[in-house]
């Protein structure tokens, strides 16, 4: 660290590094529909859950803006998130514009290209539906039960937070990406079976990820917590 630094200079732009290469990484991948097998049959799923690609990346960002929330405050939080949801279209026009542009002979299939960058319409609008809404409300949710525990239990609140978010995520996502986006756009939406599934898998997927990630949440804040102490910076309500 050079003289005069903030003691968590380093690990604030760590923070907000990994929430949007997640991001990023999730909207690129979203178009792909994951299949795992798993030990126990579950309702609706059986014993293979299902989801879009995004959902490995995605869950990470809640890790990430949870660690940002308890560390810098709800403004902070907030302003980091409504940024990265900007940052999705200049994501979007520089994939839409590289996919338009001429390509070389020398270059891999055009076709292809597009289709593993291009996601669908459909997928995209309701990715930046289902972001917008569910990381505010997981920002709001943290602060709230931060609030009513004083500070305590940064366990309660970093599992509240993002199983009620990634909730509401998955829901929005998958009705507005594979149900209600291609049947306005006039495509052929999924079966409602399907719909089912695609809910049940994404969202047992973040659960589980929310449940294990949480000891590293305690670690992230600890470890740049203790920085603080010695320092100059102080989270914003």
């Amino acid at each position: 660290m050079s003289e005069g630094e903030p003691p968590l200079a380093t690990g604030r732009v760590a923070l907000v590094a990994l929430f949007v290469t997640a991001l990023v990484t999730a909207q690129l991948t979203a178009s792909k529909v994951l299949a795992f097998d798993i030990p126990v049959a579950l309702p609706v799923t059986g014993s293979t859950l299902v989801m879009p690609g995004a959902a490995l990346a995605y869950a990470l960002t809640y890790f990430a803006s949870d660690c940002y929330s308890e560390l810098y405050g709800r403004r902070a939080a907030t302003v980091v998130v409504n940024t990265g949801f900007a940052m999705n279209f200049v994501l979007l026009a520089l994939v839409w514009s590289t996919i338009l542009a001429p390509a070389a002979r020398s270059s891999v299939d055009p076709g292809m290209f597009a289709t593993v960058l291009g996601s669908s319409t459909s997928i995209v609008l309701g990715s930046l539906c289902a972001y917008l809404v569910s990381q505010n409300w997981d920002v709001y949710v943290f602060h709230a039960l931060r609030r009513r525990t004083d500070g305590a239990h940064l366990w309660l609140r970093n599992v509240g937070s993002t199983a009620s978010s990634q909730a509401i995520d998955t829901v929005i996502f998958v009705l507005i990406g594979f149900r209600f986006g291609p049947e306005l756009l006039g495509a052929t939406p999924l079966p409602w079976s399907v719909i089912a599934s695609l809910m049940v898998g994404q969202y047992v997927l973040k659960l589980g990820i929310a449940l294990l990630d949480t000891p590293f949440v305690y670690a992230a804040v600890s470890l740049l917590g203790d920085r603080a102490a010695t320092g100059r910076v102080a989270p914003t309500k």
